[in-house]
């Protein structure tokens, strides 16, 4: 009994030894999303890319705000698109050298902003004009969207080209009890005023779905509530996706990411949309926030300011800081570990955020379960 512990006593050192020596398993890297609207559209076709090979101010502004976040996967808004990829290609050049994130993979498929309809879809009696397009634009392109990846994309699906009235529930606008323009322009229209894609990100730690949108304001428009109609449905999209009913949901881990145009409380449009998507049990929300935002809360608003993430006038001269742009992440296969808002309080970045856009910048950090 003794000689037998004295053996095991011996060994214990020697296991432990080899048990410290041993390669640890490797920890798994969080994934940092992000969906930025940083104004980086122009009068123009071209002008984009001229504005970035200048290193013109107000590019180096939003490409500070991103070098400050380095997201790894980051979703720009109100992007200028050109079929070559150039302004984006140019773009994300730029953030290299600026000592920012580096992004191989780059995503830009064509886009509803500024894509000529042939209808009059405002009701004006004029077609070709910048509110007859898919989407609002003065030229293709305008204010599109991109993605910027450090990991591998690919397009799995895109709805840019659904039809509005294809849309499971959807409502269009009327006046008088007829269809609002007409019948025709109703036929033609396209839900998506941007775009709707879903797209796979191979990340180390496995795939990934992105569901990245960029919705129309729910204003500009008349008593018919055009855009505020849309907006909800474009919104909407998601929800019927997950559901089945636009084809096979997506499975998890995936994430809902981009401008909603819309806040759960306050400013206009139909609300009860983005409480409906924050509140899908399939979904969590993490709830960026930033000193920022509450430091420049509005005297009446309804929400968290602490969670704004546009800077906008306060009514009547505009519609007050808002929460607008999401990141939302299956509740299954996803674990948030941070998320915020680059919407410092006060100093040189805060500066630079408000020239750049009135959006700010919101990051999510996930583990793949």
């Amino acid at each position: 009994m003794r000689q037998g512990a004295r053996r095991y006593r011996r060994a214990l050192p020697a296991a432990l030894a080899a048990l410290l020596a041993a390669p640890l398993p490797a920890m798994a890297e969080p994934i940092r999303l992000a969906t930025y609207a940083p104004d980086l559209s122009r009068d123009g076709p071209g002008l984009l890319l001229r504005d970035i090979r200048r290193n013109e101010a107000q590019v180096q502004d939003a490409a500070r705000v991103i070098t400050h976040a380095a997201p790894d996967i980051l979703l720009l808004t109100d992007f200028d698109y050109d079929a070559q990829g150039a302004a984006l290609a140019a773009f994300a050049g730029l953030l290299r050298e600026a000592g920012g994130p580096e992004y191989p993979h780059l995503l830009a498929p064509p886009s509803n902003a500024g894509r000529a309809s042939g209808h009059d879809l405002d009701g004006d009696g004029r077609t070709g004009r910048a509110r007859d397009a898919h989407g609002y634009g003065r030229f293709t392109g305008d204010g599109a969207m991109a993605l910027l990846s450090r990991h591998p994309l690919e397009l799995v699906r895109d709805f840019t080209d659904l039809s509005w009235r294809d849309l499971p529930g959807a409502q269009q606008p009327a006046r008088g009890g007829a269809p609002f323009p007409s019948a025709e322009a109703q036929a033609a229209r396209r839900l998506s005023s941007t775009g709707h894609w879903m797209v796979t990100a191979r990340t180390p730690e496995g795939p990934l779905t992105l569901m990245a949108f960029a919705a129309t304001p729910p204003v500009f428009d008349g008593p018919e509530d055009a855009n505020g109609l849309r907006n909800r449905d474009e919104i909407r999209l998601w929800q019927r996706l997950m559901d089945g009913a636009l084809g096979p949901p997506p499975e998890a881990p995936f994430a809902i990411l981009g401008l909603a145009n819309l806040d759960p409380a306050d400013g206009a449009g139909r609300r009860e949309a983005m409480r409906a998507l924050l509140a899908d049990p399939r979904l969590q929300d993490p709830r960026p926030a930033s000193p920022g935002g509450r430091a420049a809360a509005d005297a009446a608003q309804s929400g968290d300011p602490a969670r704004d993430t546009a800077d906008w006038d306060a009514p009547p001269e505009g519609p007050g800081n808002l929460r607008v742009d999401y990141v939302l992440p299956s509740r299954a296969g996803l674990t948030v570990t941070g998320a915020g808002v680059v919407w410092p309080e006060g100093g040189d970045l805060a500066e630079a955020a408000a020239r750049a856009s009135a959006h700010r910048l919101v990051w999510v950090d996930l583990l793949l379960d």
